[in-house]
């Protein structure tokens, strides 16, 4: 939200001593991200603005004076990186999960919804997050679809990415994922970083594992971002570069820790903290980007440091005026702290106005409104289980490795087990099929694979959300229970689903985009944990399966990964067989 003439004209008048302020918070310890000083000082405001801080304000006049007692006060918090929608819950929702822990502001990238109902799902997405106490900038989705190996709901290209663009709360291109086609200077990609730049918006990036001329060839578009590092050398080849870097810790992706020694004051305004993906239990017990900044002073970052990379560096790498710092002239967005150690939030201010207090939000939020755009979009083919049947074939097979806590995975070559002519799920191998239903009725394409490191020894796990295209994700060793999975998610809008002997074991109605529902985060966390514990039920020991399940479609990461279209080898970014082709036999 923009400032007025009004506010700029009351703000000077306070500072100037002509006018109360609204509010005088006396004997504040200050943490400066400017300078990263914990300052003895007052603060005083001006309705949605900081008038003025120092000590000479100590005895000025406001409608509302609170002696803090030495308490420390910081700048809210901005997420640099999150997709709102893998919350499963609505902005409001995901809102009153984190306001109360110092969370101000979030910069998402809608790439989810855009995928399922393109610009009118990314207008429903602007729609739903406004009148909140917490301001909701926009990326616009550059990738979808992410690559032609899938299908989605919707297209975006030049057109609609510049009609998106010209609104007030955009503020970049999001992600550029398909760093192959980067590399090989694809004109259309290279466009929509033009594009960016011409509306003098930041082009994001995602280059994951790229170091060396691969990285460089990356860089030397414009791109400004990286939220993908997974390794110290690889975080610090990019901020040697010259690239923003956005440190990550999500409910999957967890990468703060091994590049917590990049957080300190030598990278000054070059780092930022994300959280890219967070689930309703993760949101609940550890919060969103303000958990980044407790575990980052726990491994040891200088406590100003860790919260400028979650305000202020933010706010300057998308040029966010007037946020990311408690300044004269800035929006009051800002926490008083119970402790700085543990980022413990006592009361959250934002505009000026008290948003959330001893952890509960101060007002009611606004009823999110459902528009037929973002409705119905599970749209299955007549499925039997006969569909799913996998031909034998000599040899190895193609089989995709999920990694605990990561979205990398790995490609192996095994020998599959056949029975009557058909590659079968073997769980004493623990080899699992798994599957992709294109489900826009575009088409009606299944993609069928092998997945291993579940443990499932029964039954089948299927979810709608399945990232980029948002396709069905099921994994199972009963095509039977596969089906039944697929059947009951179309009857729900969308969802998650345990099923075993034809039986529904748990299950999450995902009812707006498939994605997304307006339920409680508490009962939304309750009905996961419950799934969870339906797959432990079946054998699963991967942690997060569901999330896993999710990203085993994202056909932008390497190395393996199963679209409707077929098994993608993301390196080479092409389709690949499931049969392993044999070695040509050398010449005697």
């Amino acid at each position: 939200m923009s400032s007025t003439l009004s506010d700029l004209q009351y703000a000077v008048d306070v500072a100037m001593g002509r006018r109360p302020g609204t509010l005088l918070l006396k004997n504040a310890r200050l943490v400066n991200v400017f300078s990263l000083e914990l300052q003895p000082t007052h603060i005083l405001l001006a309705g949605p603005l900081v008038a003025a801080v120092g000590p000479e304000y100590a005895g000025a006049e406001a409608l509302e004076v609170l002696d803090l007692e030495g308490r420390v006060v910081a700048p809210g918090l901005i997420d640099g990186h999150v997709h709102l929608e893998s919350s499963l819950v609505s902005p409001a929702e995901y809102a009153r999960g984190v306001v109360p822990r110092g969370v101000t502001g979030v910069v998402t990238d809608p790439h989810e919804i855009g995928n399922v109902a393109g610009v009118a799902g990314i207008e429903w997405l602007m729609e739903a997050s406004e009148g909140l106490p917490l301001e909701v900038w926009i990326t616009v989705p550059s990738s979808v679809p992410s690559t032609p190996l899938e299908t989605s709901g919707a297209t975006l290209g030049l057109t609609e990415l510049e009609h998106l663009l010209a609104h007030p709360r955009v503020v970049g291109v999001a992600e550029l994922m398909s760093f192959p086609a980067i590399l090989a200077a694809d004109t259309a990609e290279l466009q929509k970083v033009l594009l960016a730049e011409r509306f003098r918006k930041s082009p994001e990036g995602h280059a994951p594992t790229l170091t060396g001329r691969p990285l460089q060839g990356y860089l030397a578009t414009g791109i400004a971002s990286d939220h993908e590092s997974t390794t110290l050398e690889e975080g610090r080849a990019k901020l040697e570069a010259g690239c923003f870097l956005m440190v990550r810790e999500g409910s999957t992706t967890r990468n703060l820790e091994a590049l917590a020694p990049l957080l300190k004051p030598q990278y000054a305004d070059r780092i930022g903290l994300v959280t890219d993906d967070r689930l309703p239990s993760d949101l609940l017990r550890e919060g969103g980007v303000d958990f980044l900044v407790r575990k980052a002073i726990a491994l040891g970052a200088d406590p100003a440091y860790a919260i400028r990379a979650g305000s202020w560096n933010v706010a300057r790498h998308y040029r966010l005026m007037r946020r990311g710092a408690v300044a004269p002239g800035f929006q009051a967005d800002l926490v008083v702290l119970d402790d700085l150690q543990t980022f413990q939030a006592a009361q959250v201010y934002q505009r000026g106005r008290l948003a959330a207090q001893n952890g509960q939000l101060t007002f009611e939020l606004p009823k999110t409104r459902v528009s037929a755009a973002v409705s119905g979009t599970v749209k299955l083919p007549a499925l039997r289980p006969q569909d799913l049947r996998i031909p034998a074939f000599p040899g190895k097979a193609r089989v995709v490795r999920a990694i605990p806590h990561q979205v990398l995975t790995a490609e192996e070559h095994i020998e599959p087990t056949v029975r009557n002519g058909e590659v079968v799920a073997d769980p004493a191998r623990d080899l699992a099929k798994l599957i992709c239903l294109e489900r826009y009725g575009k088409n009606g394409q299944i993609g069928k694979g092998l997945v291993t490191a579940f443990g499932l020894q029964k039954g089948a796990l299927a979810c709608t959300v399945g990232h980029d295209h948002h396709n069905l994700m099921a994994v199972g060793v009963s095509d039977a229970d596969i089906v039944t999975a697929a059947q009951r998610l179309q009857a729900l809008g969308g969802g998650m689903i345990a099923v075993a002997d034809g039986e529904v074991l748990a299950e999450l109605a995902l009812p707006i985009a498939g994605l997304i529902t307006d339920e409680p985060l508490e009962q939304v966390n309750a009905k996961l944990e419950a799934l969870e514990a339906a797959a432990r039920q079946l054998g699963v020991t991967l942690p997060d399966p569901y999330m896993v399940l999710s990203f085993l479609g994202l056909a932008v990461i390497p190395e393996l990964r199963l679209t409707d279209h077929g098994l993608v080898d993301v390196h080479k970014g092409a389709l690949v067989p499931l049969q392993v082709e044999p070695m040509p036999k050398a010449e005697s």
